[in-house]
């Protein structure tokens, strides 16, 4: 496996990760023990950067990956995501109490002291323009529930905005086979 630097973190990470979508049943039935097996091979095939969000699954990919720190002693990171419990999913929503619970969730869910990453999930494009958002999520690194967070992003705009945010240690885009415009 291959490992790079990730950011300004002093993480060292592999260049595949295991994204977690799916392990949560969003995309139909999955059978608890085979998505635990996967995270375990996966583990055992040196990665180490587990993508998540609080909402996959309504937390069952998080409860997941919380079971596989607690019995395997590797280190690695999970990277959660935040924003997309909002109903209805708006930039006002962002704001520090909403964000303070969605953290709280999740560090319930993964049942860690800290979290290591915390990416705002696809927010609107609105939320870029917020500085208050950033100033939560600065003071929610300074309460020592997270460590660093980023962002997850629909399009190169989103993107670039963030990175105006000094604090800003990750930035995830949408790129696959039919979405290529990053490249």
């Amino acid at each position: 496996m291959e490992y790079r630097s990730f950011g300004r973190t002093g993480w060292k990470i592999a260049t595949i990760g295991f994204g977690s979508w799916a392990i949560g049943g969003s995309w139909g039935d999955v059978d608890d023990k085979v998505s635990y097996a996967a995270l375990n091979r996966a583990l055992d095939l040196g990665v180490n950067f587990f993508d998540t969000a609080d909402v996959y699954g309504d937390g069952r990919s998080e409860r997941l990956l919380a079971r596989l720190k607690r019995e395997r002693r590797e280190p690695f990171y999970i990277v959660t995501k935040a924003g997309r419990r909002l109903d209805p999913h708006v930039a006002k929503g962002y704001n520090r109490q909403n964000l303070t619970a969605f953290v709280e969730r999740s560090l319930q869910n993964l049942k860690m002291e800290t979290l290591d990453l915390v990416q705002l999930h696809c927010p609107p494009i609105e939320v870029y323009y917020m500085p208050e958002v950033f100033d939560a999520l600065d003071g929610l690194v300074k309460q020592g529930k997270i460590r660093y967070y980023g962002v997850s992003v629909e399009k190169v705009e989103e993107a670039l905005k963030a990175m105006e945010y000094p604090n800003v240690q990750s930035v995830q885009i949408i790129f696959n086979i039919f979405r290529q415009r990053p490249a």
